[in-house]
């Protein structure tokens, strides 16, 4: 009876694997605010993560993040890839970053993925 609680467990953890992968599947990185010390490498980052190119262009978004901390896109981008990734929880950690810093852009507050990883 074990074994066979056990192999439906695991089947039902099979089953949802693909709905909590890439929960942004139709969601794409914003280019950073003009003037932001974090723009060359969210260009980058997107030219990457275009290409599906994923760790390329996770790394470039976290030197944006580094370059500007205040980036909503940056944070919102990085999100993203870290979703693609696997990462909720780095994922839900900079989607909550985005959306604190991201007041003023619809794009970010109209989010599906951040709203499914905030619960909102």
């Amino acid at each position: 009876m074990k074994i066979l609680s056990y192999v439906l467990s695991l089947g039902l953890v099979v089953l949802a694997a693909p709905a909590l992968a890439d929960m942004g599947k139709g969601a794409t990185p914003l280019k950073a605010a003009a003037g932001s010390k974090a723009e060359s490498h969210i260009a980058v980052g997107i030219e990457h993560y275009g290409m599906g190119h994923w760790d390329a262009a996770k790394n470039h978004f976290m030197e944006a993040e580094k370059a500007d901390p205040q980036s909503a896109e940056a944070h919102y981008d990085l999100a993203l890839v870290l979703d693609k990734a696997g990462d909720h929880a780095g994922a839900t950690d900079h989607f909550k970053r985005a959306h604190a810093l991201g007041k003023s852009n619809l794009e970010i507050q109209h989010s599906e993925v951040l709203m499914k990883h905030l619960k909102m």
